[in-house]
């Protein structure tokens, strides 16, 4: 098969569902374009910002991709092709992007409140509590998961046979003279540290001196440019260690400073070089299949991936994650983006269109692959047998497949395109700490005034708010691997979002509003997450002895039934008539009325 087809299959679903699908559901939500926003309302300049829907849509995307849709699909493949690609393109369309329209349209409606604070409003004080308990524990796993990403496709030193490379590439320093070993992430590393410090003089162009969009754009192209060239003569090679404290250190100040300091304006920095990297990805993809390239991984190996991985099911849903549907971006909408919409009318463009950029990266992501490796490097450097020379990395296969697709379709060298893939990945990586370390402060300081009357006054700030998230993140990170968490890291993440879309439904309920399109999505994924808990909890965590995850999944699983069966109460004590049995125009004049 080519894989022209394939994408063009892709983008012409994704099209169609956000033409008719995306105004379906605003319509039956209720978009209100005269109605005043949040960030218009309060405005306080620190994270009630009115910000131009672009820059609102770069943040945002920046923040809720992450390595999510790389990593995810790279590790599902071992199913083949087609049921990856099957669940991206259903569950991007019918669960993910709507899931992130909904969330962040009830958080702008809400005032800008989080998710967890809506949850008070409908299921009341208790699940309140479960609800943002539950999401604290699952930001510390995202944080812990990428934060180990970080460190891994910035510190790794690879052999280069097995990437293929020679002496005679530039892009990547040798450890040594006569070895055949090289340091991946020493440009990454730098271009990483030039984007951060130039991020404040973004943010004041834009935000404090009015600097038009395009001109931002302009400089900000220019600082990617800088520090890829910077990086290239003055690589940073550091150890894991030390460049997870690095990271802990910068986000907890990131998490503290007004929002334009960093968190906007370095998103928008990166979200060029991620643009710039998705178009290269497509055109090298479609370029290769003009000329001739063919898919080499079979569309079905159900089989194998069973032995290696789990069954298809729940397997396959959790581990491809944040590519068709994901808990993360419910915490971004209603955490930062709300806070910087200026008009409803934003709100489908930056939540439904998001997802579906995310899952089109995602596809393109598992396109890359299975035209860029064949299936026995795959599992050689993703799914290494015990005791093999190489240990798993998926990333590296990403990065690998990049290089290979730019270099068939668009003959650029080999090296250049593995290190685009680096950049690319950390782009996303630490552009998705920087939202959720503050993510987690609100969390934090929304805790603390319920459980306490008066909380004490060092709670209230958020520099030990944020120090607190930023510390947890980096203390799980530091004792285990991404291979090793990533699976509850996936879990934790999709229950966050049918717990979500539950919330979400009861909202709509309170409004007398339609629920079948956030109401069906609740119910698979919340079965499918808790059935994988379960199997992670009693065939991994247990005989391993890895007592960390094992207490993070009692927790995990203990606010979720406290959560469902709050949620059941709530709705057998329900008086009011079935939304499902209300015309679409019966619900529009319900909306013009109130």
């Amino acid at each position: 098969m080519n894989p022209i087809l394939f994408l063009l299959i892709s983008v012409v679903c994704f099209l169609i569902a956000g033409r008719f699908y995306a105004r379906f559901i605003s319509s039956a939500m209720g978009i209100d374009p005269k109605r005043t926003t949040p960030a218009v309302e309060v405005n306080d300049g620190r994270d009630y910002v009115p910000t131009k829907t672009p820059i609102i849509f770069a943040h945002h995307f920046a923040s809720i991709a992450g390595a999510g849709p790389i990593i995810g699909p790279v590790l599902a493949l071992i199913y083949g092709w087609g049921p990856a690609w099957l669940w991206i393109l259903i569950g991007g369309i019918f669960f993910g992007a709507v899931h992130d329209f909904s969330a962040l349209f009830v958080s702008v409606r809400e005032g800008g409140k989080s998710i967890a604070e809506v949850a008070m409003k409908s299921l009341g004080t208790a699940g309140f509590i479960m609800v943002i308990s539950f999401t604290i524990v699952m930001l510390i796993l995202v944080n812990a998961t990428f934060l180990n990403a970080s460190a891994t496709a910035l510190t790794s030193i690879i052999d280069s046979a097995q990437i293929g490379l020679d002496r005679s590439q530039v892009f990547f320093r040798w450890v040594d003279e006569v070895g055949g070993k090289v340091v991946v992430g020493g440009i990454a590393s730098m271009s990483v540290i030039i984007v951060t410090l130039f991020a404040p003089l973004i943010g004041y162009l834009y935000i404090k001196r009015y600097v038009s969009v395009v001109k931002c754009s302009v400089f900000a192209i220019l600082i990617c440019i800088l520090s890829v060239t910077v990086g290239f003569f003055v690589p940073v090679s550091l150890d894991p260690l030390p460049w997870m404290i690095l990271i802990a250190i910068y986000t907890t100040v990131a998490a503290g400073v007004p929002v334009w300091f960093f968190l906007q304006s370095r998103d928008f920095i990166n979200v060029h070089l991620l643009y710039i990297g998705l178009g290269l990805l497509f055109v090298g993809i479609f370029a290769s299949g003009i000329k001739g390239a063919e898919i080499q991984f079979p569309v079905s190996n159900i089989q194998e991936g069973v032995s290696r991985v789990g069954f298809i099911w729940p397997g396959l849903f959790i581990t491809i994650a944040c590519g068709a549907i994901s808990g993360f971006h419910a915490l971004c909408a209603g955490g930062t983006t709300s806070k910087q919409i200026k008009s409803e009318t934003a709100v489908h463009k930056i939540g439904y269109y998001g997802m579906l950029l995310e899952s089109f990266l995602a596809l393109c992501v598992i396109c890359a692959v299975i035209i860029g490796v064949d299936m026995h490097q795959y599992k050689e450097i993703v799914l290494p047998v015990e005791g093999s020379k190489f240990q798993s990395n998926p990333i590296l296969v990403f990065a690998l497949a990049l290089g290979r697709t730019l270099h068939s379709g668009l003959g650029l060298p080999l090296s250049f395109g593995i290190l685009f893939g680096m950049l690319l990945l950390e782009g996303f990586i630490v552009t998705t700490l920087d939202t959720a370390v503050r993510l987690n402060r609100y969390l934090f300081e929304e805790l603390w005034r319920v459980v306490f009357k008066r909380p004490p006054k060092i709670l209230s700030h958020y520099w030990v708010n944020s120090g607190l998230a930023a510390g947890l993140m980096f203390g799980l990170a530091y004792k285990n691997t991404v291979n090793n968490i990533w699976s509850i890291f996936g879990t934790a993440n999709q229950l966050l979002a049918a717990l979500t879309l539950i919330i979400v439904s009861f909202w709509l309920l309170s409004k007398k509003r339609t629920v079948w399109f956030t109401a069906i999505p609740a119910v698979f994924m919340i079965i499918t997450t808790i059935t994988m808990l379960l199997i992670l909890l009693f065939t991994r965590f247990i005989p391993q002895g890895n007592v960390t995850l094992i207490i993070a999944s009692l927790l995990l699983l203990g606010f979720a039934s406290g959560i469902i069966i709050i949620a059941v109460k709530k709705l057998c004590n329900l008086q009011m008539d079935v939304p499902g049995n209300i015309s679409m125009v019966d619900d529009v004049k319900h909306h013009n009325r109130n």
